[in-house]
């Protein structure tokens, strides 16, 4: 390896030795080989900077000057510490993390039908399951990905569910990472693997939280991959401490007539960036992707998206809002890419923000690369303030000027919270929206 410096990605490179000799007698599987193929991968890329479009408006070299630790012992929390963050009065499955790691007595599986496995990824490693390595990094590719490389390479704990064909889950699987590292800065790096057979229906809520202001940072990626016929609804819910760090990567591969719908909502953290990458691997399937972010103070989030047509007779649809107050930023860079045999394709892409103060500052920048000439394509942001128009006319009604701009933000963020088909949600959603804006 690399002579050490004082860099994010030497110290990395310093604490693989450290990790991998922690891992014990766990070097011996086969998911081993794949960490130690990833860390030499991740020695011949460079670190984001500016200077990479991909980056350009989100600047992570104050990695460089921070001083994480890996957490390597699993914390004891009480379920106090996570009640707060269910919504239905555990009436769902539940998965629960905590700094990273799986706490089985912090978690209870309800009415999962025969052949279904929700598990922690640190078991089945160990039980050399056939799933994990078929399918655990075929879709996470780590070319010229700095952060994915960087989990695989340090892959410990995280969720693995797998719906076989014709299984239908009615009740959501939710899985809780919460994360409280004290007085240390720790890296948590949670890798999922969701699988979803033929003609088979699930939801997912992978939800990210804290209750206290530690600094952490939290590396995840989710790979998923639905079959023929299958059907996904998948939450990512961020509620997390506005002193923490969070970049996650979401990889999707749909095969024929499946059906992925994505939402994600993002109130925490002090930086957060979130890749979504799409790919049809089949005919006639379809993806939505949407998107709601409430930032105030210095936060920032991005979302880079990228929806691969490969196939034709596809469609996607993907909407992205955001609502900015104080010194927040946020980015989004959309791409949706038509390639040449993906005739008939039907693609739909917007985001639409508003900035609630005159120092919140939004990038956007929407994509199409088509190739192939029959298809439907639209794309368009819109930035601005809220509709004075309409502000005045609830005032003139008698309506409070804080009591107008909440009803709009509300009407605003509408769209986004009544597409999740949970109800007891889609009612938690509110209420947090309606403590950050009333």
């Amino acid at each position: 390896m690399s002579e050490i410096k004082n860099t994010f990605k030497d110290w990395c490179l310093k604490n693989f030795e450290k990790y991998e000799n922690n891992l014990n007698g766990e070097k011996k599987y086969p998911v081993h080989d794949y960490r130690k193929k990833s860390i030499k991968y991740l020695t011949t890329l460079d670190f984001p900077s500016i200077k990479n479009e991909e980056w350009k408006y989100t600047n992570v070299a104050f990695l460089n000057k921070e001083n994480f630790s890996f957490s390597l012992e699993k914390a004891d929390y009480s379920f106090d510490h996570i009640s707060k963050f269910l919504f239905d009065n555990l009436e769902h499955s539940l998965i629960t993390f905590v700094n990273g790691y799986h706490i089985q007595n912090l978690s209870k599986l309800l009415d999962i039908p025969e052949g279904v496995e929700i598990l922690s990824l640190s078991e089945v490693i160990k039980q050399n399951h056939p799933l994990v390595q078929k399918f655990l990094g075929k879709v996470a590719e780590n070319s010229n990905n700095f952060f994915t490389s960087l989990n695989s390479s340090f892959i410990t704990d995280g969720a693995f569910i797998q719906v076989p064909n014709n299984k239908i889950i009615e009740e959501p699987i939710h899985i809780i990472y919460y994360n409280n590292s004290g007085t240390s800065k720790n890296i948590i790096q949670p890798r999922n693997l969701i699988i979803v057979g033929k003609n088979a229906q699930v939801t997912i809520i992978e939800h990210y939280v804290s209750d206290t202001e530690t600094e952490y940072f939290t590396n995840s990626v989710t790979e998923i991959f639905v079959d023929e016929n299958g059907i996904l609804d998948h939450i990512k819910l961020q509620e997390e401490s506005f002193k923490s760090i969070h970049i996650g990567r979401m990889d999707i591969s749909q095969n024929r007539n499946s059906n992925f719908r994505s939402h994600l909502i993002s109130t925490g953290a002090k930086f957060s960036r979130n890749e979504f990458n799409s790919r049809f691997d089949g005919e006639y399937a379809e993806s939505t992707l949407n998107g709601l972010f409430m930032i105030t103070g210095e936060q920032l989030f991005d979302a880079h998206t990228l929806i691969d047509h490969s196939k034709p007779h596809c469609n996607s649809y993907e909407h992205y809002k955001g609502i900015l107050q104080g010194n927040s930023k946020g980015v989004f860079n959309g791409k949706v890419m038509v390639r040449q045999d993906a005739q008939k394709t039907n693609a739909f892409q917007e985001n639409n923000t508003i900035l609630l103060s005159d120092s919140a500052v939004m990038n956007t920048k929407p994509q199409l690369e088509i190739f192939a000439d029959d298809v439907k394509c639209s794309h368009g942001a819109t930035v601005g303030k809220l509709n004075e128009e309409a502000k005045f006319y609830l005032k003139t009604r008698g309506i409070g000027d804080e009591a107008a701009t909440a009803m709009l933000i509300h009407a605003f963020a509408s769209d986004v919270i009544t597409s999740i088909k949970i109800e007891a949600l889609r009612d938690y959603l509110e209420k947090i929206i309606s403590r950050k804006f009333n």
